[in-house]
């Protein structure tokens, strides 16, 4: 493993790869000394993607992070924000993850060790289910739910949109990652804005990593 580890340096080293229903093709590379997951597109964890979504965490401020008590994380893929979480920020209260497809479950549990994270559970289903579903309230509730680079257009409806808000504690935060390619998906995302009122403070952070646009939503009341 060090041998591979060293020479992902200058090229990267495939270690895995599964086809997988829901993303096609899963691949676990190692890539400048560390491991990541990617799909056929683009990168799923660890990588670019760990990136992007610790600079929302950033935003929204680690010290108030770690004052949480309850994150709900709607897709996990390989969980690099769940270790950004627990690794960098230090918190300590709970997390729970909900991811649809079971290959990602699978290579997250066999290369990144995801089930060995304390307070940490995952739930094998689709976020728009869960959402319907759950009776808990959270401080925290990241939405970073791809196919490849596709988001479903359910993420953008009024209904889950208002039933992720319900789920929010007032002061919690909405931490949104999306993906920017073209005009229409620019326009998409700031009819996204406009769903929210005086009661939230919305703002976004355009290319981050370049195509990738973030929202942080608090619930002010």
């Amino acid at each position: 493993m060090l041998s591979k580890r060293l020479l992902s340096y200058f090229i990267p080293i495939k270690i895995h790869q599964k086809k997988s229903e829901i993303n096609k093709n899963l691949e676990v590379t190692w890539t400048n000394g560390q491991l990541v997951m990617d799909s056929k597109n683009t990168n799923y964890s660890y990588g670019s993607l760990q990136r992007i979504l610790r600079k929302g965490l950033h935003y929204i401020g680690f010290e108030r992070i770690r004052n949480f008590t309850n994150i709900l994380v709607l897709g996990v893929a390989g969980g690099s924000v769940v270790k950004t979480l627990t690794d960098e920020i230090r918190y300590k209260g709970k997390i729970t993850g909900v991811e649809l497809d079971p290959q990602t479950i699978e290579l997250a549990k066999k290369y990144f060790e995801i089930d060995q994270i304390p307070n940490f559970t995952i739930v094998l289903d689709d976020a728009f289910e869960f959402v319907l579903k759950t009776r808990e309230k959270y401080d925290l509730i990241i939405i970073d739910v791809f196919q490849d680079t596709v988001m479903p257009n359910f993420l953008f409806e009024d209904f889950f949109i208002n039933r992720v808000n319900y789920l929010l504690n007032v002061n919690g935060f909405i931490l949104f990652n999306t993906m920017v390619l073209n005009d229409n998906q620019k326009q998409r995302n700031l009819d996204y804005r406009s769903r929210f009122d005086q009661n939230y403070s919305v703002r976004m952070y355009p290319k981050v990593e370049e195509h990738n646009e973030l929202f942080t939503i608090k619930k002010l009341m």
